[in-house]
């Protein structure tokens, strides 16, 4: 599968440009998709510079509802006529996040999506095809993240914590190798891990996405120890990981220094093949 990082935190290089968000365009043996799309426009913009044709999309798959992963999904429906758009029915609904000020500031997408026809309602597991393949139904509680403290939910008046019930993984197949992409790992990227493995009975070879190691509201890292502990169950997988956006600088550096390339750095016009070694 070749990969088309459009949107990180950080940029290969001053041709592109980067914020805080996701986005990856990802070409099959079978089919093209994009997988989530960003705070705006970026995403597009970051195409057009890589020559590529977002008409051409299939899938669109949301990782969950916030907007540095679903922002740019209005210029995606701009841009594409036809592709389908696989979104969690607990995405329409009202997710916060809690700033330094006590604020809370919404997150989440436009909840009158939720009617667009072209939407996909997911389930707890969803095979689009053979090669396809969608999970949200993550129960392990191995090394949370701190950071999910600050990310709440809305019922009613009240503020809850977020269960991260808006949130799938998807699995992309081809012949004997496997592929697990995770928009922020929320549940946690071992937790992730561990659930496609016990559907897959195997490790997969190549992950991709965020960690959710770094706290933005208090610009902290979590504990190195802890990092530490996610890089030696890492490790133990022999599974590739393309990681940035939410896993922070500091994580990332020190998983990198831990685990060599086992750990790459995702950025703003990185294109790979997850096949390379």
């Amino acid at each position: 599968m070749r990969v088309y990082t459009l949107v990180e935190n950080t940029s290969l290089s001053e041709d592109y440009g980067n914020e805080h968000g996701l986005s990856l365009y990802l070409e099959t043996g079978g089919h093209t998709l994009l997988f989530d799309a960003g705070c705006g426009n970026l995403f597009a913009e970051n195409a057009q510079k890589l020559g590529l044709d977002l008409k051409n999309v299939e899938y669109f798959i949301l990782s969950h509802s916030h907007l540095d992963h679903g922002g740019g999904i209005p210029r995606f429906l701009q841009e594409n006529q036809t592709a389908r758009l696989y979104i969690r029915e607990r995405a329409f609904d009202r997710f916060y996040a809690k700033r330094a000020n006590d604020e809370y500031q919404l997150v989440s997408i436009d909840p009158t999506l939720r009617d667009n026809p072209r939407v996909v309602r997911t389930p707890d597991h969803l095979m689009i095809d053979e090669n396809l393949e969608l999970f949200s139904d993550v129960s392990g509680q191995e090394f949370p993240s701190s950071a999910n403290r600050h990310l709440l939910m809305r019922e009613g008046e009240a503020y809850r914590q977020d269960t991260f019930a808006h949130e799938q993984n998807l699995i992309v197949e081809e012949r004997d190798h496997a592929v697990l992409i995770a928009g922020c790992a929320h549940k946690g990227i071992v937790n992730i891990v561990n659930r496609f493995r016990e559907k897959k009975g195997r490790w997969p070879d190549v992950v991709i996405g965020g960690f959710h190691l770094y706290n933005p509201t208090k610009k902290r890292s979590e504990d190195p120890a802890l990092v530490r502990q996610i890089g030696d169950f890492l490790r133990r997988t022999r599974a590739i990981y393309y990681t940035g956006h939410c896993t922070g600088p500091e994580a990332a550096r020190l998983l990198i220094d831990q685990l060599g390339d086992q750990v790459r750095p995702l950025s703003s016009g990185l294109v790979f093949n997850t096949r390379d070694p």
